[in-house]
């Protein structure tokens, strides 16, 4: 009978509420448990509206509590003791006190569990809990932990349910409502969140709208009030729009050409070379991105304040791609295989771009384009691919940026084939190393060994682009991949 009333509650706020607000995005998630899927969709609806984490990064990338009001780090950097928020609840009304965040990260460090980056938390001997206190004791200092928390991978869950991937539960100012496949996601206002003015609007509705011209329809139609990560065609088609605004900067999302260094003829360093001097960088961000991005030249991004500017290593030079092709015994050429998620169109037309400065240098590129289903089981699973063109979610601290290229992580999708033993003892160091100085040399190292041997191609900071309806307010963008809809407003 409670669950009832509680139903009928709700029905009558959503009939008598306009707080309604409807974005369309491009892409559906394969599922919504950040927590067994890597899907990044996942985080961009989710993180910060849903799920939470003990610490949170703003929009300006400093670090704050969310549901950890304070903490300490002892001085041997080994022990985190956080402080929790009292009365916080789950969607399911179990409590979240220091148990609940204890299981919560045991169930995160359980093989059994399939968290897609589990090795981000190697450090962890034993998290203990008392109250609204948690305690986690590291097995050696490790200088990401804080950013680590705050990331999506991070989120704090009820470990008792085995339905998130359905019916996700978290702590957000929103809470699951219905999730329509191939249509829409659902979410709705938490009554019980502990922030009495978060969030603004009674209801969201994220619309999937692969197609950037149904995009701009919905938006123009009054369809939609927003419309997250626009073309920058449809970016610049708004931007002189008084009815429209438009919200844009940089996102600290890489995308790169990521190449299968598994593979012949990629697994030679030369093949990789020619690749990147073919590749004008600056000429897809001004003709396929209208200027919208920031080019780079390794795996950071100037948002990290470790970042070492390399793109002038390997400059556009066809010249030269062709003659050090000729020089790997390629000078009729050679045949690859690009397969790119066609539910990405930044990614796709990206790719073609791509495709049509190689085969200039006599590289021909046979493009597949697929959902984003088959591309994560495809590439990024089984790595059956030549070449793709993907974005990687920005991460604040540089070692959690780079974690893909470590030792343990030699079945990434890119890494099959490759190592570098100096790279992979500088990621170590990096971990362990509290000095900022210090890291700063690591990391700068790190970046020219990836840059100088080609691991992927670096292309750019892609940057994230809203386009907003009549009011619309309090849209921003974020170093992490996430919108963050808690205090949007409309109307």
């Amino acid at each position: 009978m409670k669950r009832l009333f509680v139903s009928v509650l709700l029905a009558l706020s959503f009939a008598s509420s306009a707080a309604e607000l409807r974005v369309a995005v491009s892409t559906e998630p394969p599922g919504l448990d950040p927590t067994t899927n890597a899907a990044a969709a996942i985080k961009l609806l989710l993180h910060h509206n849903l799920y939470e984490t003990l610490v949170q990064f703003d929009a300006q990338a400093q670090l704050h509590g969310q549901l950890a009001l304070a903490w300490e780090i002892s001085e041997d950097g080994l022990v985190y003791t956080f402080h929790l928020r009292e009365g916080v609840l789950f969607h399911d009304g179990t409590p979240c006190a220091g148990e609940a965040v204890r299981r919560s990260f045991l169930r995160t460090l359980d093989p059994q569990t399939g968290h897609p980056n589990r090795a981000f938390y190697a450090a962890i001997d034993d998290v203990e809990a008392d109250g609204n206190r948690v305690q986690f004791r590291l097995k050696y200092p490790n200088a990401p932990f804080l950013a680590l928390l705050a990331l999506g991978d991070s989120v704090v869950v009820p470990a008792h349910r085995t339905d998130l991937a359905t019916h996700p539960v978290g702590t957000g100012p929103f809470r699951f409502g219905e999730w329509r496949p191939a249509d829409r996601l659902i979410l709705v206002r938490n009554g019980d969140y502990y922030l009495p003015d978060r969030p603004k609007v009674d209801r969201v509705v994220f619309r999937f709208l692969p197609d950037p011209a149904a995009q701009l329809a919905a938006l123009r139609a009054g369809d939609v009030d927003l419309v997250a990560e626009v073309t920058p065609e449809v970016g610049a088609s708004l931007r002189n729009d008084p009815r429209f605004t438009v919200v844009s900067g940089p996102s600290n999302l890489v995308q790169v050409l990521a190449i299968n260094n598994a593979r012949p003829p990629l697994d030679q360093l030369v093949v990789r070379q020619a690749i990147a001097h073919a590749i004008d960088r600056g000429a897809i961000i001004d003709r396929v991105f209208l200027g919208f991005g920031t080019p780079i030249g390794s795996h950071l991004t100037p948002a990290v304040p470790y970042y070492v500017d390399l793109t002038g290593l390997y400059p556009y030079n066809p010249a030269e791609a062709r003659r050090l092709l000729a020089a790997a015994g390629y000078r009729n050429g050679l045949g690859l295989r690009m397969v790119l998620p066609g539910n990405y169109t930044q990614h796709v037309r990206t790719g073609e771009f791509i495709a049509g400065q190689l085969e200039a240098v006599g590289i021909r590129v046979r493009i597949e384009l697929v959902d984003w289903s088959t591309w994560l089981d495809r590439v990024f699973g089984k790595a059956d691919y030549d070449l793709t063109v993907i974005g990687h979610i920005g991460r604040v601290d540089p070692a959690l940026m780079l974690a893909p290229y470590g030792a343990d992580r030699l079945d990434y999708y890119f890494r099959r084939g490759w190592r570098n033993t100096e790279l992979e003892e500088l990621l170590v160091l990096g971990v362990q190393t509290a000095d900022p100085e210090a890291r700063q040399g690591i990391y700068a190292r790190v970046q020219e060994i990836l840059a100088q041997e080609v691991v992927n191609y670096f292309i750019q900071d892609m940057a994230a682009i809203h386009a907003l309806g009549a009011g619309v307010r309090g849209v921003q963008v974020f170093p992490i991949y996430v919108l963050d809809l808690t205090a949007v407003e409309v109307g």
